[in-house]
This record gives C-alpha cells, structure tokens and sequence, in this order.
C-alpha cells in the first residue's frame, strides 16, 4: 500500500501532490525546486549554484522524512531550463552522493515551475 511522505520540514508543495510516496521499500520523490522550507517562498541564491544546492538539500529533507538517504537511490531525474547550466548543476549534484552513483537523465525542458532553472526528482529502495 502506498503512504504519502510529507512534514512540516519540507518545501510546501505548489500542487496537489505528495513530497513522496513510499510502497514498500521504495521511495518516489516529487521534482523539488528552490522553494525555502521555511518560507515557502523562492530562493534561487545568487545563481545556479546556490539554487541547485537548496534542491538537493530539499531532495535529501525529503529521503530523510522517508528514512532514506542519497546512498539509497537508485535514480535522478534532472530537469534544466538550458543545457548550459549542466556543468554547474552536476557539481553540485555529485557533491551530495557517491560512488556508485545512480542511474540518471538530465534533460533541457522549455520551462519549470515557478520560472526555476534546475528541478530534480528520485527513486530510493530502503535498506533492510
């Protein structure tokens, strides 16, 4: 049976969707994008950089209120607004994980959320 994952730690959702559903030991994550948890607003910092790290810091908050964490996924998908901004994304995005690294795609789409440039969903299987 499926469980939505939220919190009150979590970025607010801009749509009528969960932060994540688990099913057994898998976790599905919605795509995050910049949103401050403690505002709800958006906090796209002073660049790419700044707004990718707040997505995976969103991403990661999201695992932990599955009890998981970035060593438990399995996938990523990434969503850019130009593919310009990959290298800098991809920094980023390798920062918060390690080998070895998920499956992924990253793909340039025409226009986020909110105007965003960078949004990033997952798929975790739990240990145990």
């Amino acid at each position: 049976m499926k469980k939505a994952i939220e919190g009150a730690q979590l970025a607010p959702a801009i749509g009528p969707y969960s932060a994540a559903i688990a099913h057994g030991n898998m976790v599905f994550t919605s795509g995050q994008i910049a949103l401050d948890p403690a505002t709800g607003k958006l906090d796209l910092g002073s660049g790419i950089l700044d707004e990718t790290r707040l997505v995976m810091r969103n991403l990661k908050s999201v695992l932990a209120a599955a009890d998981c964490t970035f060593d438990e996924v399995v996938k990523c998908s990434i969503f850019l607004s130009d593919m310009s901004l990959f290298p800098q994304v991809n920094e980023v995005y390798a920062s918060f994980l390690s080998e070895p690294y998920p499956a992924r795609e990253t793909v340039a789409v025409r226009e986020l959320p909110k105007g965003v440039n960078v949004e990033i969903s997952c798929i975790a299987i739990k240990k145990g």
